[in-house]
């Protein structure tokens, strides 16, 4: 079960979107739909057997009294001919002993009996059987009782009282329904009582029954006590269907009847085939009138609704299909413009931009919205990418920067130390310390064993810049630092106060002028590392002051051109805001003939600080 479930969802996540909305339409319209529609069906089914069940039992019940008002027709034929008390009479007495009385019979009570059987249709023949030895067998209406077979069955009329139907005759039948009557004489002593025969041809007593041949259910009139025996008409459709699978029908069916079970439908399931009953029991024929139906000849309409809605319900997937696939081709023609500039971004064309042909104010779909954000996308990516290099480039600089100032290192560094041992010996304290600190200067330049450099460290080699400035240029520059000692320790980009403090040297004073610079540390918001470089010298001129600021508060996106000083200040400002966000970098504010004072912001957490 679990390896079908995810055998199930692979399928549906392989599946084309327009194959998905196909089954979801079919899910939500078409399946309901069939499953609403079988269930009327299934409702008309019902209600089509209850009703078929109703006019099955009511054509049994009216075959029933049909067949009982003519089995009353027949008794009162027998009592009418029982009236003829002369006729009686004289096939019990001598018939050969006068003719004249024979022939005065034929002419009159013969004829009157004659007469009688005329007016009723239904009767065949009406026969009399004597045990008389002087009876003249000159006419069919009149046997000697050696003619009648079996002769003991006299004594089952005697057990029934008198009379009794059999639905098959002695005589003739397979086709003729026989009525037996004992006739009986006061004082006979005759072996045999007289019986009296009525008979009807089936065609005619159950002329109604055999008279159908079409209609949903099938009349047979069943003797009660042998299967085999039944009426009914071979014509009838229900017969000519079943074929010779009708003996089996009628036998699996007579099984089943019981007189007390008589008003209730009967199932009986023949094969692959369901057939119902519905019957009444006829107690003076000891017969059952049945009235057969077939499951599935009274469902042949449902049945063929069945195909209907299927054929409906297979025209409703395929406008929904054909439905889905023309939204689906709307869709999906813009959605092929997205994947095609996905193909063309992949292959590097990141200008592979999707025409989207809204105006400004509209927003469109989804597919649009997918569209939109896609190109501000590539925007980011090619913002990103200028991004990546520029911050290679400033690496590729810093760099080239550093071996070019390593070239002869040692020699320098070795020249440097010779020259301050000379003035050392010379006694010229003033240019051994003026080497010291430019030697110092060196080294922090040109060792860039990493990207940053403790506070405290920049700071140090600020110091060894202002000494050897002072000595170079006979200078009075002062450097006060006024910095907590909780912040010397933090890492910050090395070379980003240098070049600062260079520009205060070099512009803030006259060749050989003083000029105090202080810097000040502080934390902002907890957020931000506050450096600020101030100096008391002539300030900027305003013009140069608005350019400055007009750059340092631009686009930091802007590509990045060293400057003829080396790593100015725009340098600066933008490496900073190139690693830690536009919420870093610098920013100048000065007063011409006042100070200048340039402010470095740093993100506080220490571990977001990093180098160039």
């Amino acid at each position: 079960m679990k390896y079908m479930l995810t055998k199930m969802r692979k399928l549906y996540r392989n599946a084309r979107i327009s194959q998905k909305l196909f089954l979801a339409f079919s899910l939500v319209i078409a399946i309901p739909a069939i499953l609403v529609s079988f269930l009327f069906i299934r409702i008309q089914e019902a209600q089509l057997y209850k009703d078929a069940m109703a006019t099955g039992s009511s054509h049994v019940a009216r075959l029933n009294e049909q067949l009982r008002s003519k089995m009353d027709m027949f008794e009162n034929a027998s009592s009418t001919a029982l009236t003829q008390k002369a006729f009686v009479d004289f096939i019990h007495s001598n018939m050969r002993g006068d003719g004249l009385r024979l022939v005065k019979f034929k002419q009159n009570q013969f004829e009157q009996m004659h007469n009688i059987i005329e007016s009723h249709e239904m009767i065949s023949e009406l026969s009399f059987y004597v045990d008389n030895p002087n009876l003249f067998e000159i006419w069919p209406e009149i046997y000697h009782y050696d003619k009648f077979w079996p002769q003991d069955y006299w004594e089952t009329l005697r057990d029934e009282g008198g009379a009794a139907y059999r639905l098959f005759a002695f005589k003739d039948g397979e086709h003729t329904l026989a009525y037996y009557r004992l006739v009986r004489l006061q004082g006979q002593q005759n072996k045999f009582p007289t019986i009296m025969e009525i008979r009807a041809e089936h065609s005619v007593f159950f002329n109604d029954l055999l008279e159908e041949s079409g209609g949903d259910f099938f009349s047979v009139v069943m003797d009660g006590t042998n299967p085999s025996k039944n009426i009914y008409n071979p014509q009838h459709l229900f017969s000519q269907t079943a074929g010779e699978g009708l003996n089996s029908i009628l036998g699996s069916i007579h099984r089943q009847l019981d007189v007390l079970q008589q008003d209730s439908p009967m199932k009986v399931q023949v094969g692959d085939q369901t057939y119902y009953a519905l019957y009444r029991y006829i107690a003076p024929l000891n017969a059952y009138v049945v009235d057969i139906a077939s499951h599935q000849a009274l469902m042949k309409g449902p049945r063929s609704w069945y195909a209907f809605v299927v054929v409906i319900a297979l025209c409703v997937l395929l406008l929904i299909m054909l439905l889905v696939s023309h939204t689906t081709r709307r869709i999906f023609r813009r959605l092929d413009s997205v994947l095609s500039s996905m193909r063309q971004v992949r292959k590097g064309q990141l200008d592979a931009k999707i025409n989207i042909g809204l105006d400004e104010h509209e927003t469109g779909d989804e597919i649009d919205e997918v569209a939109i954000s896609y190109n501000k996308m590539l925007d980011e990516i090619s913002r990103l990418m200028t991004q990546v290099v520029d911050k290679q480039l400033i690496a590729k600089n810093a760099q080239l920067h550093s071996l070019h100032s390593q070239i002869n290192s040692h020699f320098l560094y070795n020249a440097l130390e010779s020259i301050r041992m000379l003035a050392e010996v010379q006694q010229q304290p003033a240019i051994a310390d003026a080497l010291v600190s430019l030697g110092s200067q060196l080294r922090y330049s040109m060792q860039w064993r990493s990207d940053t450099v403790a506070l405290r460290e920049e700071l140090a080699n600020i110091e060894s810049y202002i000494k050897f400035i002072n000595f170079m240029e006979g200078g009075s520059i002062v450097l006060t630092a006024d910095l907590p000692q909780e912040v010397l320790h933090y890492a910050i980009p090395k070379m980003c106060m240098q070049p600062i403090v260079e520009n205060a040297v070099h512009h803030a004073a006259p060749l050989g002028g003083s000029v105090h610079i202080q810097m000040t540390v502080q934390v902002e918001n907890d957020s931000q590392l506050r450096i600020e470089i101030r100096d008391d010298g002539a300030g900027v001129d305003p013009k140069m002051l608005a350019s400055l600021q007009a750059v340092l508060s631009g686009d930091s996106d802007t590509p990045i051109v060293t400057s003829k000083n080396g790593l100015g200040l725009e340098n600066v400002h933008k490496r900073l805001q190139l690693h830690y966000g536009k919420g870093c970098g610098l920013s100048i504010d000065s007063v011409q003939g006042a100070y200048t004072c340039v402010t470095l912001r740093l993100p506080w957490e220490n571990v977001n600080l990093g180098g160039w």
